[in-house]
């Protein structure tokens, strides 16, 4: 089997997040990913499982470049890369409108632009110590790092759902972090990476390709898919682009009717709405056996590391993650 990674989001606190980092270490996984979101902040919990970890890569997945500013990302990233001594990744992404301007109050517009510049402020300032920039998205008049990163680079990988981003990945990015993604989309990713390496002069190849997949296991599949149903709900209901991403994916009807009774309130709703296939074409869910098939066509399909995303919630939580982890390590 090839390389594995698991990435937490939900459900858990920061202690339990480290306590299943190391048992996924333990366990031969490549690395650790922590989103952000509402799930607690993603450079601290970093830090902490540095900190009890040795061997495992450690990754953001991804951090928002419209809620950080571009030099405290890359202060974050060089902390957290000291920490880890040089196990580091950073994946940058531009979010969502929906969170960014009504959550925390911050104007959302430009987000591929934005990415781009942000990236590009971080890279010179961990090489340099020092940057000034002027684009149309990010202005820095000027800053200056006060201490020496451990390494004056390191890889950053670009979040990408559809065609346009995908490029950019292929023209400046270290990797591509994808989310909800059918087995047939290794293909079409590796070809938008490569025309935009192509634009670059780059090696499409240098371009690791990732992908963010839910995951639950349980003896009984039909457990495993209700587990999935209410998160399935929530990203295709909440997020516009994740419901275009369904719609894209042969899931019209069903897309509508869950954005539907998302806009009412209704989460059962929307939960109900969420079809068997349609968990079963974007997320790894079933026994420990059904899993572990999916990661290796994951594998097969062009994906060089799926990141499995245990999804689990109350009292159970990490009980839930660290069954998904043991059930789904590298064999």
């Amino acid at each position: 089997m090839g390389r594995v990674g698991v990435a937490f989001s939900a459900g858990l606190n920061a202690s339990e997040i480290v306590e299943c980092a190391q048992l996924a270490e333990s366990l031969g996984y490549d690395s650790v990913w922590m989103a952000e979101g509402h799930g607690g902040d993603q450079f601290a919990v970093l830090s902490a499982v540095a900190a009890q970890t040795s061997r495992v890569q450690l990754g953001t997945c991804i951090s928002s470049v419209f809620v950080r500013s571009a030099p405290t990302i890359a202060m974050s990233a060089a902390v957290v890369d000291q920490l880890s001594g040089g196990r580091f990744i950073l994946g940058l992404g531009s979010s969502h409108k929906v969170q960014v301007e009504p959550e925390h109050g911050l104007p959302y517009g430009k987000p591929v632009t934005r990415v781009r510049e942000t990236a590009e402020v971080v890279r010179r300032l961990l090489r340099d110590g020092q940057v000034s920039f002027q684009g149309e998205t990010v202005t820095i008049e000027n800053y200056e790092l006060w201490f020496q990163p451990l390494r004056p680079s390191l890889p950053i990988y670009f979040s990408a759902v559809f065609p346009k981003m995908m490029g950019v990945c292929g023209e400046e990015a270290d990797g591509v972090i994808m989310v909800f993604t059918t087995l047939d989309v290794g293909a079409e990713v590796r070809q938008h990476i490569a025309a935009g390496a192509e634009r670059a002069g780059r090696d499409p190849g240098a371009v690791e390709v990732t992908s963010l997949i839910p995951t639950a296991v349980a003896d009984d599949p039909s457990d495993a898919f209700d587990a999935l149903r209410p998160g399935v709900a929530m990203y295709k209901g909440f997020f516009p682009r994740y419901n275009r991403m369904a719609v894209d994916q042969g899931f019209g009807e069903e897309a509508a009717a869950i954005a539907e009774a998302w806009a009412r309130g209704d989460r059962e709703a929307a939960a109900r709405a969420v079809s068997d296939a349609h968990i079963d074409s974007v997320c790894i869910a079933g026994t420990p056996e059904r899993c572990q098939e999916r990661i290796a066509a994951y594998h097969a399909s062009g994906i060089d590391l799926p990141l499995i995303a245990p999804m689990a919630a109350g009292p159970n939580a990490k009980g839930m993650v660290q069954a998904t982890i043991r059930a789904c390590a590298p064999q």
